[in-house]
């Protein structure tokens, strides 16, 4: 059924609430990037036949910001599948083949009729991946864009929900303490942007924070930056 957009608190308690569905939540933001491809793939799945009885709801996290702290929303895009009030799973990023994996799934059907996309949309299957012949400029350019793709953008092992090594857990843990929302980036998979982004930076570890498109630091730089400067992530913004 076609995706509805959440304008209220009230209209998300009521539609959360309906019996013996699977509900699709979508977080996202106007100034997230990866959200722009995610919001046509989201449109294109809730108008497959084999997702008819799926409910998919969108929320924009930023005007929502009460529904957001509701579910711990931190980094877009993010998903939450819900039945009868019971959450079965959170997604965090935009990898549609995770998503569209999960939710066929969810729904009982291994149908691969959902990774099928109109001439005027994006294949669903399609998603970011690193490049064996990429040229050291077409690179450059990518990483620049990627660090640009959020106002905050993490670097990490993993994603925010499924940290995979104990330094991205704890940067995570510190912009969700500060509420600090941030856009990120899983190098483990893209290897190129994994090796590209250590020269880019001149920085040889992960996590990697940036602000603004602006290199601030690895765990122990920005816990530094933070004991320096209490509102150290306000002011790096506002830079």
């Amino acid at each position: 059924m076609p995706v509805t957009e959440i304008n209220s608190e009230d209209q998300f308690t009521t539609l959360s609430k309906t019996k013996d569905t699977l509900i699709s939540l979508y977080f996202h933001t106007e100034w997230a990037e990866p959200c722009k491809t995610m919001n046509s793939i989201y449109s294109t799945l809730s108008d497959t036949p084999d997702n008819k009885e799926v409910l998919f709801l969108s929320i924009n996290a930023d005007n929502q910001s009460d529904i957001s702290d509701l579910f711990d929303v931190s980094a877009v895009p993010y998903f939450i599948l819900i039945k009868d009030s019971t959450i079965l799973k959170e997604l965090s990023g935009a990898d549609p083949k995770e998503f569209i994996g999960t939710l066929n799934e969810l729904r009982g059907t291994t149908s691969t009729a959902a990774t099928t996309a109109s001439p005027t949309q994006p294949a669903l299957e399609e998603a970011p991946k690193s490049q064996e012949d990429e040229s050291p400029e077409a690179l450059n350019a990518r990483l620049e864009k990627l660090t640009k793709a959020a106002p905050v953008m993490l670097f990490m092992k993993g994603s925010p929900s499924s940290p995979q090594c104990g330094f991205s857990r704890q940067l995570v843990a510190i912009l969700r303490e500060h509420e600090v929302r941030f856009g990120f980036f899983d190098i483990l998979k893209d290897d190129s942007v994994r090796q590209g982004l250590k020269a880019f930076s001149d920085w040889p570890t992960f996590p990697q924070l940036y602000v603004g498109g602006e290199f601030q630091g690895g765990l122990d730089i920005i816990k530094e930056s933070i004991e320096d400067d209490p509102d150290f992530f306000k002011h790096a913004i506002e830079a």
